[in-house]
């Protein structure tokens, strides 16, 4: 029997179905599969579900919003010229990112080069782009200068750029910084004038959407708006005026060792303010080492009893309620008076004064008298009339209004001390509004920060019989036998009141004196009031006729020549004194 040899194994194996292999490639299916239908079911959800999150990312990565820069607008002064302008500069930033991927590639002789012309040391320049390459923008110096970045830009430094922006520079300086302010690095408002008119001087930019595309390319402009403009303001200030105001404070600051001084000069005719400084100032453009106490603008914060130079207010309550006229004489003796149980004097004995008298010899015994024979109500309404404890009109933020306290009942030596300028407060504004009201013949303008194009509308508040009146013996106390000869201007007749009042301090009055004088010109028109203040001066001259009056002399002078106003003090006509006085 033969046998059928057997198969080889090898044969038998191909015989075999591959069952492995294709249980794999049926899970590979299926999981090919699975994917594409996920990503199908995922992109469905995206673009018919949930198609604003797709456009927000698309719009995140290739929408833009440029915007036009609306430069700051321009503070002038009454005659147009510039106190306040923007101009274009540049600040240096960094991009981290590109500065960190090409730092080794950076020479060390640049990147100490950009390190000495931002001022710092190559390691504080290194400290402030930092390790985080997420990090995409770092300032390295605002507003730098044309010079520096010129010299930066020469030396190529990859993720070093540029951006446009605008300082503010004041021409004037430190003579007009208390009235304007100063913006901040952001162009922003801080004090003055440019914090309080911020939105006026800013203005809105122009605003353009746009698309770019991967390389950073503008394709399409999808929307734009129009900006707004800024607007420019325009002061009452007469610069000429004010530079001659703050020169001749600050000169009388600096020779009387006093702490601090303030100047104002108004426009009788309408309230304009033509000039107001203070002393000591700072320099707006540049305020790294001032003192921040040097902000202040003393003329509308800072307040003080007035001294003597509120007399003419009983004076003329005394004219207006019928206490007293022209030819009244007022027993004033040889020595002190007791009033309500305290002693009132004068500097020296004058005996019989009439008014022209008591204004020309500042009798604190004379306005006492007079105080005391009119009603309390009557007596002290003048004072409200003339602005006393109220604002003046002008607007601007920080102005005090200073304080004359009601009483129930007010004793005989109160209203004696308010008679000759104690027991309340004034500041400097407010003095001069009381001066311009009497000059215009009596009647109240507001004052104003701005120059106006109507004038405003005035308030009568005494007659102008009686205004006239108190002009003369204003002029009076200038001429001879008058407490302020030093006030006297050439060429032109003035007038004006002194006042040396004690400062008091938390235990009283102190030994510090505010040395003042409040005065108009010309006598024979009136134009302007002008009111100084030392505040503390120190040494043997603090009186008002030896500090303040000499300031008064040469600011009123300079104006009324650069307001072009006649010289009068040849003039031949009568004076404006309606009743001939006694000789006093």
């Amino acid at each position: 029997m033969i046998r059928k040899p057997a198969a080889p194994k090898k044969q038998a194996k191909k015989n075999q179905q591959p069952t492995v292999i294709s249980w794999r490639f049926a899970f590979v299916i299926v999981s090919l599969l699975a994917v594409f239908s996920a990503l199908i079911i995922r992109a469905a959800y995206l673009q018919v579900l949930e198609p604003e999150m797709l456009l927000e990312q698309g719009d995140m990565r290739s929408l833009r919003v440029k915007a036009d820069a609306a430069m700051r607008g321009m503070i002038l002064d009454r005659n147009g010229e510039e106190l306040a302008v923007s101009v274009p500069v540049k600040s240096i930033w960094a991009d981290p990112q590109l500065v960190l991927r090409n730092r080794h590639k950076i020479d060390e002789r640049r990147w100490h080069a950009l390190a000495d012309m931002l001022q710092i040391s190559p390691q504080q320049l290194s400290d402030k782009i930092g390790a985080d390459d997420s990090k995409r923008f770092v300032y390295l110096q605002r507003q730098a200068s044309p010079a520096t970045v010129d010299y930066i830009k020469q030396l190529k430094i990859p993720g070093i750029a540029f951006q446009q922006e605008s300082r503010r520079y004041y021409p004037a300086g430190e003579v007009t910084a208390h009235i304007l302010g100063f913006t901040n690095v952001d162009d922003q408002g801080m004090e003055g004038i440019e914090r309080q008119f911020n939105d006026v001087l800013t203005g809105k930019p122009a605003l353009k959407t746009i698309r770019k595309d991967a390389k950073g390319r503008e394709v399409e402009v999808l929307s734009q708006t129009d900006g707004q403009a800024s607007n420019n303001i325009q002061l009452s200030i007469d610069q000429r005026i004010q530079a001659v105001a703050y020169r001749e404070l600050k000169k009388a600051v600096m020779q009387f060792g006093a702490t601090s001084g303030s100047v104002v000069v108004v426009d009788v005719h309408n309230g304009e303010v033509l000039a107001l400084a203070n002393a000591p100032s700072y320099n707006p453009n540049n305020r790294k080492n001032a003192d921040s106490n040097r902000y202040r603008n003393r003329a509308i914060t800072d307040t003080f009893e007035p001294g003597s130079t509120i007399k003419p207010l009983p004076v003329l309550a005394a004219l207006e309620n019928g206490t007293a006229t022209m030819n009244t004489v007022i027993s004033t003796g040889y020595g002190p008076v007791r009033i309500g149980g305290r002693l009132v004097r004068d500097v020296n004995g004058y005996g019989d004064l009439d008014l022209t008298g008591i204004m020309r010899k500042s009798s604190n015994i004379g306005v006492t008298r007079l105080a005391l024979g009119m009603p309390t109500d009557k007596f002290l309404d003048m004072y409200y009339k003339m602005g006393v404890g109220s604002e003046t009109g002008l607007g601007l933020t920080g102005e005090t209004s200073g304080v004359l306290r009601e009483q129930r009942r007010w004793g005989e030596h109160a209203l004696a001390t308010v008679s000759f300028g104690y027991s309340f407060t004034v500041n400097a504004v407010q003095l001069a509004r009381i001066y311009a009201t009497i000059a215009n013949g009596g009647v109240a303008y507001p004052l104003s920060i701005f120059k106006t194009t109507k004038k405003p509308q005035g308030e009568r508040v005494i007659s102008e019989q009686h205004a006239d009146n108190m002009v003369a013996m204003l002029e009076a106390v200038v001429g001879p036998g008058g407490s302020a000869k030093k006030a006297a201007v050439p060429g032109y007749r003035v007038g004006g009141k002194t006042g040396t009042a004690k400062k008091a301090g938390i235990r009283g009055y102190s030994d510090d004196y505010i040395g003042s004088f409040a005065g108009v010109a010309p006598i024979s028109d009136p134009r302007i009031a002008v009111v100084v203040i030392i505040n503390e001066p120190s040494g043997d001259y603090y009186y008002g006729g030896e500090v303040a009056a000499p300031v008064f002399s040469a600011v009123s002078g300079a104006a009324m020549q650069l307001l072009n106003i006649a010289p009068d003090a040849n003039d031949s006509r009568i004076s404006k004194i309606s009743e001939v006085p006694n000789a006093g």
